[in-house]
């Protein structure tokens, strides 16, 4: 019986300490989840960046093509200009968004412009970059769906308990959805095809 006397203090002095390891271990393991969550995050807005770059990119020769036919819709040629600079100065996943969506619809303009001009359809070249915007378009549209998951994932994970005490804690914040705006919610029609 004195063997059991001297064991139940040291369990009883044990049961604490290894109560404490398991709550820093539990919270060890939810803080680094919420860091891959965020990492996740920034990884994927990378990839809708990469992506936005790629049609920017393309869209300089495209207006340069299309000028060689069309040089008098200055108006149009200046609007793409201005949509592909406010893009590349986007900050944010909002600002982007909104850029996109300004830039898809100068875009949109410019293949209606495109469109009056037969020998400029018939061009290989332009045939070209229209396939090579068409293959970044549902680039965009990819990176911009894997970017909205991981941040719905990232922002469930700081605003539901027990994430959000350390989503505060640690001064985790939201992250912005890449969303079109209300008035992109209606249909832009933009044809790669000859009329």
């Amino acid at each position: 019986m004195m063997v059991e006397k001297h064991a139940l203090p040291l369990v009883y002095a044990l049961v604490p300490i290894l109560l404490l390891m398991l709550l820093v271990a539990w919270a060890v393991g939810m803080y680094n989840s919420l860091v891959r969550s965020r990492m996740r995050t920034r990884e994927a807005w990378s990839g809708v960046e990469v992506q936005l770059k790629r049609r920017a990119s393309l869209i300089p020769n495209l207006v340069e093509t299309v000028r060689g036919y069309a040089g008098h819709e200055h108006s149009v040629f200046t609007e793409v200009a201005q949509a592909r600079g406010a893009l590349a100065n986007a900050a944010t996943p909002a600002a982007a968004a909104a850029a996109d969506q300004s830039l898809t619809m100068t875009l949109g303009r410019l293949m209606a412009v495109a469109e009056n001009y037969p020998q400029l359809q018939a061009a290989s070249g332009f045939g070209q970059l229209q396939s090579e915007l068409q293959d970044t378009e549902e680039k965009v549209a990819y990176a911009r769906q894997f970017y909205n998951q991981n941040a719905l994932d990232y922002n469930a994970r700081i605003q539901s308990f027990p994430g959000n005490q350390f989503a505060r804690m640690f001064s985790f914040e939201p992250v912005a959805f890449f969303a079109a705006e209300e008035s992109a919610h209606n249909d832009v029609k933009v044809s790669f095809s000859a009329a």
